[in-house]
Formats: C-alpha cells, structure tokens, sequence
C-alpha cells in the first residue's frame, strides 16, 4: 500500500499543487485525503467556499476524501489534528500545504525514503524541499541531514509523531539553558525567536514545536539534494503566515532525477553552516520578532503596506 497523502487548504485553492500532484505516475494509486479549514470572517467565507466547490471535481486520485471543518481551527490546530488523525490509523503520511508544487517523481521520492528510513530511528522526518545550498554542487551524496525538520512538503512516521510534547512543557527550563539554546540555533538564529514567540501565544505554530521536539530527541531530517518542492505562495495576499515579502534566497528549480537513499551517520559541516546561515535573520526581520514578542507589529505592517500603495 502507497503512503497516504495529506492537502491542508484554507483560502487559496490548490490547483497547481493538485496538478503537480497528478503528474506523478503513483497518483493514481494513491490515496488523498483533504483537510478544509473554516472560515474566520464572511470576507474569508467566499474564498473558503470557492476552494471547497474546486475540491469536489478533483479526480484521478485512487480515493478522495474531504474533511470541511464548520469553525477556523487555524493552521497549527488544523494540521496537528489531520495529521493525527490518518497516521494514527495509516501509520506513516505524507503532508502538504495548499501553496506547494511537487515534481513528478515526489510520490517515488517520499514513499521509497519512508520504506527506507523507517527502522532508523534517528531519523524523525523526510523533507520534499531542499534550498541552494553551494556546497551541494560538490557533495556526492543524493540526500542529506539536517538538525532542522522543514514544514513544506514533509513526510513521518507514526512513533515519531507521537513523541511529540506540543505544549514544551520544559520551556521553562530550556530558556534558561544558553548552551542548549545555542546548539538549537544551529539550525537558524531564528528557531529560539519562534519558539518563544509561540510560548508567549503571539504566533501560532505547529513547526517550530514541530522543530523543537526533533532537537530535544537529537534527530535528524532527510533532505533531497535537489529540491522536489516548490513553495509558490510568497508574495501571496491568500497567505496566512508570512508578510507577503518575496524571499528569493529560497526559490529552487524542481528535480525529477530519481535519487539514490543510503544511512548517513553524521551531519556534513558544510551543509550545517550553510543551512544555518539561510535560516538566520537579519536586522528588519529582528526588528519584526520584537514588534511580535512587545506590540506594535499589525500597526507597522499595515503602515509599510500603505507608504507601498502610496507609492
């Protein structure tokens, strides 16, 4: 049986995730499950509607079912239930977000890594994107670890999902550890910025705790060493968590090359480095976590967005 296929949607219909979807030669025998969060507001409701009349003609899938929540659980609360609720019952899933576009070969990809990885406990996750990382033109290995989960087209299994403490009931002990909060750094000076934003209910996150658990446990994610995900929502009015700034520094090129899995021990120096210093934030980006974590962020948006129209 082909691993099952999870679409979260909200706002944005996802006709170009479904189209690349129904390219790969598996589509047809896999199954595919919707999640359809709720509306927050009547301006939200007709795009809500419109994605739920879209999902109805969706076909060439082996099963489609669709899940329409009444009331807006959100994103994180959305997710963490879908989820939940097909692993429990499958044991193993593949996830996908509304704004993602997959290669032709993404089914191949992520059943084979999860056949593959599965015994090796080590490893808590296989992520379908991988950013441009330089050293990777010379690294002679199809995949890669990372300290990192990544949220844009993932896959798990079962026991890992359910080790996962989303309340971080060790929050308090762990903001005062600087050596532990370093090392959970590794993976982006932005990591313990959302974190804590998340502790103090001024975001609403399922991947940084997501994120979090992996790096309490000491595990790592499988990366492609070409990208088999495209994240088109940047820039995107739709877009629920993010600022509508385009972040060129993580467009990739699709790859249908098929890739060659082996059992990597260790975590490459290079690509560490590499993957830290994309992830890490620079000073406007700071000054967005402070404007978040104090008050006055919503105001300053809105005011860059109307000097931006103005001009």
């Amino acid at each position: 049986m082909l691993v099952r296929v999870i679409l979260f949607t909200y706002r944005r219909v996802p006709d170009k995730t479904i189209e690349s979807l129904l390219k790969n030669s598996l589509a047809k025998e896999s199954e595919l499950f919707i999640f359809s969060d709720g509306y927050k507001n009547e301006i939200d409701k007709k795009d809500v509607l419109e994605v739920r009349q879209y999902l109805k003609t969706i076909d060439g899938f082996k099963n489609i079912s669709i899940y329409e929540s009444r009331k807006n659980k959100g994103l994180a609360n959305s997710i963490i239930a879908g989820v939940t609720k097909i692993i429990n019952e499958y044991e193993k899933v593949i996830v996908l977000e509304d704004d993602l576009i997959v290669s032709s070969d993404f089914l191949d990809y992520m059943n084979e890594a999860l056949a593959f990885y599965k015994d090796d406990k080590k490893i808590w996750s296989i992520s379908g994107y991988t950013p441009n990382l330089k050293c990777l033109k010379d690294y002679d290995k199809d995949v890669y670890l990372s300290v990192r989960a990544n949220s844009w087209g993932w896959a798990t299994w079962k026991d890992r999902w359910d080790s996962i403490d989303w309340e971080i009931k060790d929050w308090k002990e762990f903001k005062k550890d600087k050596k532990a909060v370093e090392k959970f750094n590794l993976g982006g000076n932005d990591m313990y910025k959302m974190l804590e934003l998340q502790m103090l209910g001024k975001i609403d996150s399922w991947a940084i705790r997501w994120c979090y658990n992996q790096f309490k446990q000491n595990k790592y994610t499988v990366y492609p060493k070409y990208s088999k995900i495209i994240n088109n929502g940047f820039a995107d009015e739709k877009a629920q968590h993010n600022s509508g700034q385009k972040w060129d520094k993580f467009d990739v090129a699709l790859c249908n090359k098929k890739l060659r899995f082996e059992k990597i021990s260790i975590v490459n120096k290079q690509i560490l480095k590499e993957f830290k210093d994309l992830y890490s934030i620079g000073l406007y980006t700071k000054i967005g976590y402070f404007l978040k974590k104090h008050g006055g962020y919503d105001m300053v948006k809105k005011v860059i967005k109307g000097l931006k129209n103005v001009g």
